[in-house]
């Protein structure tokens, strides 16, 4: 028994497989409450440091009406630096009071390719609050598969559901995440933005800031 134990001592831990799924317009709208803008090398460069990534893919709709959307540069920016990028034509409507409206769903195409890509994984990031993934978090753990939720409860009203925070394994609040992920041009801005209240003054149980933290970190 104790040779067994040192063979399996000497064997090289096992490096999780991890895809990270971003809804675009979700998480834009979170870090702009939160008084911060999204760095996209540094958010790719985070999580390839804790974990093999196997994909990145970045969900937005885009209005095909518009000559000029100022989400093309980034979009495709995105396409060349790692992403993978899917688009959808965004729905312009009238609402009752007279109000333009935009309308541009991605849960569907990400349900899609979290589900194809499940058997390749051992844990799935999803940037979102949207409850309506709730049962997309359940199939994949129904196969095997962690799954974090990243949103932020930091704002008033929260910008994550209730049912989806409870569904997932882990929950990482964007708030915390903000530092490793941030532009770093826009850090004088960053003074403006609400200080993180602790999980007592939220009247929520914490959870681990850094769920990747039960694995070996790769070299930069």
């Amino acid at each position: 028994m104790h040779h067994i134990s040192r063979a399996r001592s000497l064997q090289p831990e096992r490096i999780e497989r991890v895809a990270v799924f971003i809804d675009g317009a979700n998480l834009y709208a979170a870090s702009r409450t939160l008084g911060f803008d999204v760095d996209y090398k540094n958010l790719l460069a985070h999580f390839r440091q804790r974990a093999y990534l196997v994909r990145a893919y970045y969900y937005t709709a885009l209005l095909e009406t518009e000559e000029y959307s100022p989400l093309r540069p980034l979009v495709d920016w995105l396409g060349y630096n790692g992403y993978a990028v899917v688009t959808k034509p965004a729905k312009e409507f009238t609402d009752a009071t007279g109000r333009r409206r935009v309308k541009g769903s991605v849960d569907i195409e990400m349900a899609v390719d979290v589900l194809d890509l499940t058997p390749h994984l051992d844990h799935a990031v999803i940037f979102s609050g949207d409850g309506d993934l709730r049962r997309l978090v359940e199939a994949v753990q129904r196969r095997g598969v962690r799954v974090t939720v990243i949103s932020t409860i930091r704002t008033q009203p929260a910008m994550i559901a209730d049912d989806l925070r409870r569904q997932a394994d882990s929950f990482i609040d964007l708030a915390d995440l903000a530092e490793h992920i941030t532009r770093r041009q826009v850090e004088p801005r960053a003074r403006t933005a609400p200080p993180p209240a602790r999980a007592a003054a939220t009247g929520t149980r914490a959870t681990p800031a850094d769920p990747f933290r039960e694995g070996p970190e790769l070299p930069d």
